[in-house]
């Protein structure tokens, strides 16, 4: 299988980090702007995820607006830490995670309609790996912009 990525996964990548259409057929609005059909749009985004380019395309919100939310961390085996980050990755709850270099070293944001489906969560992350997740409740709010600046060759 190719790792070629074509224009329109280029343009998609590009232009659709921020911004993303909330209209009733979004990839149809999405082809629309690039000049193309919502076919292709979804044949496009389907293959940059079977490539492992893409892993979800999914809204965030400004969190402690709705819901809840905490940061948390966990202490993985080294041996262990692709196995154990795709099971964290699994959960609905979580939207991403991350490699940190220290004893904490896997990280990510678990999220959910209240606190009660928060800490459910949490608790079904540590009976799947069978680790402690550590809690970092916010307490100061900073907003971050998650879109990347991208060079191609």
């Amino acid at each position: 299988m190719s790792t070629e990525l074509t224009r329109l996964q280029t343009r998609l990548i590009e232009h659709f980090q921020r911004g993303f259409p909330t209209t009733p057929r979004p990839f149809e609005t999405i082809a629309s702007e690039l000049g193309t059909n919502e076919d292709t749009v979804i044949s496009a985004i389907s293959d940059l995820k079977d490539k492992g380019y893409l892993d979800r395309i999914g809204a965030t919100y400004a969190t402690g607006r709705a819901g809840a939310s905490s940061l948390a961390a966990m202490e993985v085996p080294d041996d262990q830490l692709e196995k154990i980050a795709a099971q964290v990755s699994h959960f609905t709850e979580i939207n991403h995670n991350y490699e940190r270099e220290d004893k904490l070293n896997l990280w990510f944001v678990v999220t959910a309609a209240d606190q009660a489906s928060l800490e459910t969560a949490i608790k079904a992350i540590e009976t799947k790996t069978g680790l402690p997740v550590y809690r970092m409740p916010m307490i100061e709010h900073y907003r971050l912009d998650l879109g990347f600046a991208l060079k191609w060759n």
